[in-house]
């Protein structure tokens, strides 16, 4: 029996020699009759272009974002709502030193722990725009937790409405979307929302 095998280095001579030569002509030039024939009808697709075999499409039209306007009111600030458990927050933002009044009174002063005062400003650290906006903020509602989140939704809100190219790293990091998670409701048969009266057997 004859030997059919061959080595690299003929398996590579082949391959150059496949590339050097030059396409047909009847696939390079297609006759213009063909084409205007086929103008209206829909494009066939081949087996070898299609990445899914069965012929559904994984990949839509590339659409791009749609940049929204920005809103300001008759002073140039932006006005948003925030909410979070019980608290409601009125947010105006406006360029400045990023001096943060809550209430009246400064954020040092009204959110005394430090972690509430970085729940407020997180949407300026993920901005980057730390120290270049003033806030004007009046909560009511909940307790203080709940207010910083508040603060902070509407804070976001704002950001987005006074620069909409920031819009989409502030949804990105989840800042616009209201924390729906709230209180549960207490039963009656029970001491809380789940939990029981003790129980005594005898």
């Amino acid at each position: 029996m004859a030997d059919n095998r061959q080595s690299l280095s003929d398996l590579g001579d082949l391959t150059k020699a496949a590339a050097a030569a030059p396409a047909p002509a009847a696939e390079a030039a297609a006759p213009a009759g063909d084409a205007e024939a086929n103008e209206g009808a829909p494009a066939r697709r081949g087996r070898e272009e299609d990445p899914n075999p069965n012929g559904v499409a994984t990949q839509g039209p590339q659409i791009a974002a749609v940049l929204r306007e920005q809103e300001l009111d008759a002073q140039g600030r932006a006005y948003a709502t925030g909410r979070r458990k019980d608290a409601v927050a009125r947010v105006w933002l406006k360029p400045g030193s990023g001096k943060i009044t809550v209430n009246g009174r400064d954020q040092e002063v009204y959110f005394a722990r430090p972690t509430l005062r970085l729940v407020i400003n997180q949407p300026f650290g993920i901005s980057e725009r730390e120290g270049q906006y003033d806030v004007i903020a009046t909560v009511h509602g909940g307790g203080l937790s709940g207010q910083a989140g508040a603060v902070k939704h509407g804070i976001a809100q704002a950001l987005s409405k006074y620069e909409p190219t920031l819009r989409t790293t502030v949804k990105q990091a989840g800042f616009l979307t209201r924390d729906p998670r709230v209180v549960e409701r207490k039963k009656y048969g029970r001491a809380k929302a789940r939990r029981s009266f003790q129980f005594s057997k005898r």
